[in-house]
């Protein structure tokens, strides 16, 4: 699978039964990523997607940080 933006990581969780909404941006990002880690030391990820996913959502967090220090 190919991540772009954080909407191919939700619907990547969706198909796994998971909807992240906090209403916090980067709370929204961190939960994300800790249900990604929990797909993959479940194995139903590949480690390619779970390392380029993790990436995306990093940065990410670190935009809306930012944004947010603003």
């Amino acid at each position: 699978m190919e991540f772009k933006s954080i909407y191919d990581i939700q619907q990547l969780l969706k198909r796994f039964g998971t909807i992240m909404y906090i209403g916090d941006r980067v709370l929204d990002l961190k939960m994300m990523e800790l249900e990604l880690r929990e797909l993959f030391q479940s194995q139903l990820i590949e480690t390619r997607d779970y390392q380029t996913a993790l990436l995306l959502l990093r940065q990410e967090t670190q935009k809306a940080l930012q944004k947010k220090s603003n």
